[in-house]
């Protein structure tokens, strides 16, 4: 998320920072294939059986490589990308602790009600990230407004015990991923290619 650089630049970061390559295009890719999976599975395109899969991407690619990628941002002095990043490879780590350590039987009916507020939390946080989003460029506001509109479908879907409303969210999710894809694709292609060979379409 380097690519999002406010129509007020700040000065080029000197010392460590200005030695770091871009991280926007690894933490973009760490988020889209993650959530790729998790929303291949709430479509409905593989079966939920399988979701357990996923755990490992989201522990050491979503979680961790995204993390990493947000301390990075932080060291270029990029303030938007190093939250986004850290906060959203926090998600998947909160997510793979959520799957593979949380137990919630006792919960009963309500467990679902608990993954639906968590979930709420991470809805306020993205359409925060949304409203930021808006001084950077058409393609990390598409990202987030598909994003937003995911964590939306899938808090109603888990709060109400909706299966129609996270099957939607996995189809938003999809989308998600692959607006993201694409701005990894843009990030690594642009900086390859020392041109602008993939628009971002900016502000």
């Amino acid at each position: 998320m380097s690519q999002i650089d406010t129509t007020t630049p700040a000065p080029a970061p000197s010392g460590f920072g200005a030695l770091l390559a871009d991280p926007g295009p690894l933490g973009l890719g760490a988020f889209a294939m993650t959530t790729f999976f998790l929303s291949s599975v709430n479509a409905g395109l593989i079966p939920k059986t399988v979701e357990p899969v996923v755990l490992g991407l989201a522990l050491f690619y979503g979680g961790i490589v995204q993390v990493l990628a947000g301390m990075w941002e932080f060291a270029k002095g990029n303030t938007f990308g190093a939250v986004a990043f850290s906060s959203y490879g926090a998600f998947w780590l909160s997510f793979w602790y959520l799957v593979a350590h949380t137990d919630l039987s006792k919960a009963g009916t309500d467990a679902g009600k608990g993954v639906g507020w968590f979930l709420l939390c991470w809805t306020i946080f993205t359409g925060l990230m949304l409203i930021a989003s808006l001084r950077t460029n058409g393609l990390l506001v598409g990202v987030f407004v598909l994003l937003f509109l995911t964590f939306i479908a899938l808090t109603i879907g888990a709060y109400g015990g909706s299966s129609g409303m996270t099957k939607l969210g996995g189809w938003l999710g999809l989308l998600t991923a692959i607006a993201a894809w694409y701005g990894s694709l843009a990030g690594v292609g642009n900086a390859t290619a020392k041109r602008a060979m993939f628009p971002t379409w900016p502000r």
